[in-house]
């Protein structure tokens, strides 16, 4: 039996006794792809990004091991509701414009005291002040842009983030929040993700494989000059205490540059399908679900309930769940996923009957937990847990 079989029979064994669609998170891979990370992180810490977790028990399992250390999360609401449930180190990953969180912020010592925005406007820190309900000092982080620029600057590469580009620029804001009361700056972010999310080893496409893995070393060299920079100019102004860098792919690149004091990570707990093409790791798939037969068509086909999960992002088929276990299945090109019925095809649908289970993987990580209330712990072939995603907590933080 190949191991994706044994795995299957696992997971069925686990599940047997649940309807699907069901959800399910394999504690073996899960600890696995964490000692990992912290390998590849090289001592290190790793800030675990809440994004592409969302789930608050598997966020507390990450912390508990050695080499992780605080939570990156992506909304204020968020980033409130996990000081308030005692994560006691939490960088929020992206500027806020939410006027009732910050003034719940700036009214409690406890949230103040664990809770850092990100800034990278002015204009940012005219807002919180502008809702102050209390006189707490606000944590802030600035993030630096990371993206490439070639031929002058007519050729970007890398997502639109931060307006702070040079050394210079964040140097001046972080002089402007040490002159303004009620702020105190205590870290520098930058995020490559045109580096740390886009697989280097394209499937049946050499070539773009080559142009990958060259725009990334062009484009770490230049970050890593840029970055070093960066800190040194802001370090100048204020006494940082984190710069944190990097993402699941590219976390060994960002932890051999001195100025990088922790590591941000978080999809490679799950190790969704875009993470599946890099050349330097590789990652055991951790989080599925299972959505159940029911329509034989015809020879060689199948159907499933539903499905239909496309991630964020460009719209593309990168985008859309795979279909994993039994393997050998694929969609149907007239049809895909669909909201209420998927067909699938290939010789292992003959032999699925009504009711049996297939397994699919999320192209992204924690976006998953959006679709669903709960998750399964699977150790083994059995389920050892039942615990509350995001959503089932009822938190709706986007």
């Amino acid at each position: 039996m190949s191991a994706a079989a044994a795995d299957r029979a696992r997971y069925d064994r686990a599940t047997a006794h649940l309807e699907a669609p069901v959800a399910i998170v394999d504690l073996g891979a899960f600890d696995d792809n964490a000692r990992d990370l912290v390998r590849r992180a090289g001592g290190k810490p790793i800030r675990v990004a809440s994004k592409s977790v969302r789930c608050r028990a598997l966020l507390e399992r990450a912390l508990a091991c050695d080499g992780f250390a605080g939570v990156m999360s992506f909304t204020l609401p968020e980033s409130l509701w996990l000081a308030r449930e005692g994560f006691g180190d939490v960088l929020l990953a992206y500027p806020s414009a939410d006027r009732d969180g910050f003034a719940t912020l700036t009214g409690d010592p406890k949230l103040a005291g664990a809770v850092t925005v990100m800034v990278d406007d002015p204009s940012q820190l005219d807002l919180i002040d502008s809702v102050r309900a209390g006189t707490e000092e606000v944590r802030v982080c600035l993030e630096l842009d990371t993206s490439l620029r070639m031929l002058g600057g007519q050729v970007r590469v890398g997502a639109l983030r931060s307006p702070l580009r040079e050394p210079e620029q964040l140097a001046a804001l972080a002089r402007a929040i040490a002159d303004r009361p009620g702020f105190r700056l205590v870290g520098l972010m930058a995020y490559e993700g045109h580096v740390a999310g886009v697989g280097d080893a394209v499937p049946g496409s050499p070539l773009r494989s080559r142009a990958v893995r060259l725009m990334q070393s062009v484009a770490r060299r230049e970050l890593a000059a840029r970055r070093a920079a960066a800190v040194r100019a802001v370090r100048a102004v204020a006494d940082l205490e984190f710069v944190n860098g990097g993402g699941t792919g590219s976390v060994q690149h960002t932890a051999a540059e001195d100025a990088v004091t922790e590591i941000a990570a978080g999809s490679g707990l799950y190790q969704p399908r875009l993470f599946d093409h890099y050349t330097s790791f590789r990652g055991r798939p951790a989080a599925l679900f299972a959505q159940p037969v029911v329509r034989r068509p015809g020879v060689g086909v199948v159907t499933v309930l539903g499905g239909g999960y496309p991630a964020s992002g460009a719209p593309g088929r990168d985008r859309l769940p795979v279909p994993y276990l039994p393997e050998g299945l694929v969609y149907d090109s007239m049809e895909g996923p669909g909201e209420v019925q998927t067909p699938l095809l290939g010789t292992a649908a003959d032999d699925l009957l009504i009711g049996d289970k297939v397994w699919f993987r999320h192209a992204k990580a924690g976006e998953l937990c959006e679709r669903f209330d709960t998750l399964r712990l699977v150790e083994g072939d059995r389920v050892v847990a039942e615990v509350p995603t995001y959503r089932g907590e009822g938190r709706t933080f986007l």
